[in-house]
């Protein structure tokens, strides 16, 4: 899978809020941003889009499942500071922008923009891997 989110690639168990760090929602990356643009890491479908847009979930044509979470709590926020490029059910192609938000004013409102990346379904695969910020997934 290409590049969702542009930074510095740290292991989920650095991240603060538990329900990641501990894997119980799936193997997945943490990235502490430097752009606030997430892109489509392959062609898809948007299977899951939150109304307050700090999350996404997609599905890649071979099933695999991705959530991407900006930040921590930033749900309390209500969609403010962030932007929605795609709808519900809507395909996307690899590099497709997103979503979009606002890092200073999310760091400034005194939020972690740390954005945890998981594979929703990782239990179907034998291997979930990562190396320089690219998931490998083995069936």
């Amino acid at each position: 899978m290409d590049e969702v989110l542009k930074g510095e690639f740290l292991p989920l168990s650095q991240l603060a809020d538990e329900v990641f760090s501990s894997g119980a929602m799936g193997k997945g990356i943490a990235v502490k941003p430097t752009a606030g643009v997430v892109y489509a890491p392959f062609d898809g479908k948007v299977t899951a889009l939150l109304p307050s847009k700090h999350a996404i979930d997609l599905t890649n044509n071979q099933g695999v499942g991705l959530l991407i979470h900006i930040g921590k709590d930033t749900v309390e926020l209500n969609g403010n500071h962030f932007e929605a490029y795609v709808s519900l059910n809507q395909l996307v192609k690899k590099g497709d922008k997103l979503l979009s938000f606002d890092i200073d004013q999310l760091v400034s409102e005194g939020y972690t923009v740390t954005t945890p990346i998981i594979i929703t379904n990782t239990a179907e695969y034998s291997a979930v891997t990562f190396e320089d910020g690219n998931i490998k997934i083995e069936v």
